[in-house]
């Protein structure tokens, strides 16, 4: 083997083409100091700057760190706990890499585990080239040339644009940039990390505007981004407008990441029935035009701002994540549609190397039925929630309602929104908020369908703010008394144990299977039967005059579907033979079932 050819071949960057998304609020809040050293990037919620105190308490401790708190009522505390965090998490892992790149290539070590944990490619054809080498000098150079080699993961972090409070819970109004969104871009401008900022959830213009203002998120000296921004989007059209609006305003946005609107975990955002082949078939065609659209935008807006213009337009990636389940379909991300990264969420809720769950909850999750796993109501937000029907939070709450006393105490508000009963924001799972609301529900003229429905909904909401954070304090021995809430994506019923990292990667990169669902269907089809329950149900309520949604977006919707349809035969020519049948058998089904579909006039 010539080792060197294969160093020369190696790309610069970390050889993982997997992802660890955002996953709640606990149980990826210290995925990066976990994995980073190995080269896999991880993402981190900004929403709870209280779990992110506590945190940087715990690993300061753990670490011999030296901690100072930042206190609730400090000025610009969420900022500064944020920042804080960070940094505590960045030193550690170069420490981590520094130890990494020390350790000797012998097994068990940590530089041995970075190389075996690779897949297959020049860089570990290479680490095992050296392997073979007799003990001498170029056995010792090519190694400390593989230790060079070593690129730790990012510590991302997500904002999600729609939590940004601008009141306190007591009614306080917060100062100028100081909204949720804001601080939580601040912290993490002001952090000496590099790496991305993902927003989920849509547009916020305060957010934005505010992105455009501060340094942090401008081109350095050498005019490259320390700190990038990613969008999560379900469809082509929200890239495009979420792009230019970025663009406009001197911000390039280096990544797409496409989230399957219903095969996912957490807040489900389904398409207008608009399914992920044909999304990712779209960003496929248009990535270059795309990418010289808002390349234009950029520029104008740097050239009118006097800053330096880039030679030729950034690079534009374009990653997936959202019930991929099968090295087939991890490889079919990256080498038929071209993306850059495909995120692995839910699975890794079963590795406790990589997320934050507690023994009674993974062994809940590996023994979850198929009705365990629901689309819930349980959000405050009013959107969609993946949630699992027996956690310890799901049970409280049914408690809570049983003994007459429904809502929660609603400990931090981070997603207080209404003012309908007071002027001070409330949120829709508090007990302060429930207990009037049903009473006016009462007195409502309403059908008792709808009245039926709507109560339905108010009970369902859950303390998820709180809840979620239940993952890490439950786990670590920070809060014993946590109610953790679990928000899966339905792909976790594929999985009945847990796993450790080296087992999820060969799982991923096709050394290994953990699969344990033989009836498991290829990913497409997954999300389409998910989008046919999804319509299917709000039919049947527009039928008894309780659906949200108008008849002319259900008829759009399923004309999407049969539209999406089309393409997954076509699609269908391209999978191996050994896949192709069955794929088309499951289609013929799932067709029928959309097809007979009763829609409302």
């Amino acid at each position: 083997m010539d080792i060197r050819r294969e160093l020369d071949e190696a790309s610069e960057r970390t050889g993982h083409s997997l992802h660890v998304p955002i996953m709640g609020t606990g149980f990826t809040i210290d995925s990066p100091l976990r994995v980073a050293r190995y080269g896999i990037s991880s993402v981190i919620s900004l929403v709870d700057d209280g779990l992110i105190e506590k945190m940087r308490r715990y690993h300061s401790e753990q670490s011999g760190e030296f901690y100072q708190e930042i206190g609730h009522k400090d000025q610009d505390r969420r900022a500064r706990r944020i920042t804080a965090y960070l940094d505590l998490l960045d030193l550690l892992i170069q420490r981590q890499v520094e130890a990494l790149q020390a350790s000797a290539f012998e097994p068990g070590s940590e530089i041995t585990r970075y190389y075996e944990l690779l897949p297959e490619g020049p860089l570990k054809k290479a680490y095992r080239g050296t392997l073979e080498l007799a003990d001498g000098p170029e056995k010792h150079e090519l190694q400390d040339e593989l230790r060079r080699r070593v690129v730790p993961g990012t510590i991302d972090v997500n904002i999600m644009t729609k939590v940004d409070r601008s009141v306190a819970p007591d009614g306080t109004e917060y100062g100028p940039d100081s909204s949720d969104a804001l601080a939580a871009a601040r912290g993490y401008a002001n952090s000496g990390v590099s790496s991305s900022l993902v927003l989920s959830a849509g547009m916020n213009p305060r957010l934005f505007s505010y992105l455009a203002s501060h340094e942090g998120f401008a081109p350095n000296e050498e005019g490259e981004l320390e700190k990038q921004i990613v969008i999560k989007v379900s469809d082509y059209r929200s890239a495009l407008v979420q792009g230019k609006v970025l663009a406009k305003k001197g911000i390039w946005v280096s990544e797409f990441r496409i989230e399957s609107g219903l095969n996912c975990g957490g807040h489900a955002f389904p398409t207008k029935g608009v399914l992920l082949g044909p999304i990712l078939e779209e960003f496929k065609a248009q990535r270059g035009a795309l990418q010289e659209t808002l390349h234009k935008l950029y520029c104008a807006a740097l050239e009118a701002a006097g800053r330096e213009i880039p030679a030729a337009p950034r690079e534009v990636r374009v990653t997936v994540q959202g019930g991929i389940g099968t090295a087939a379909e991890h490889a079919l991300m990256l080498d038929h549609f071209g993306a850059n990264s495909v995120g692995w969420g839910s699975p890794f809720l079963l590795v406790p190397e990589v997320t934050n769950l507690d023994d009674e909850h993974l062994e809940l999750l590996c023994n979850a039925s198929d009705s365990d796993v629901f689309l819930s109501e349980a959000s405050p937000l009013s959107i969609r929630f993946w949630n699992l029907r027996t956690s310890a939070s799901e049970r409280a709450r049914r408690e809570r309602i049983a003994a007459g006393r429904p809502g929660s105490a609603c400990p931090n508000g981070y997603v207080a929104t209404t003012t309908e009963f007071r002027d001070v924001p409330e949120c829709l799972s508090s007990r302060a908020f429930q207990k009037p609301k049903l009473l006016a529900l009462e007195k409502q003229d309403l059908s008792d369908a709808a009245r039926e429905r709507e109560i339905e909904k108010l009970l369902a909401k859950s303390c998820i703010c709180c809840d979620l954070a239940g993952a890490a304090t439950s786990k670590l021995g920070i809060d014993s008394d946590a109610k953790t809430a679990i928000c899966p994506g339905p792909s976790i019923r594929d999985y009945s144990r847990v796993a450790t990292l080296e087992e999820m990667l060969r799982h991923i990169y096709g050394e290994a299977s953990l699969s344990t669902s033989p009836d498991r269907q290829h990913v497409f089809n997954c999300e389409l039967g998910l989008y046919r329950d999804y319509l299917r149900e709000e039919c049947e309520r527009a039928g008894q005059g309780v659906s949200e949604l108008k008849p002319k977006y259900l008829q759009e919707f399923h004309a999407n579907l049969l539209e999406g349809i089309r393409y997954y035969r076509d699609f269908s020519d391209t999978l191996p033979s050994n896949e192709r049948t069955a794929f088309r058998t499951d289609l013929d089904e799932l067709t029928a079932d959309v097809e007979a579909i009763a829609l409302p006039a």
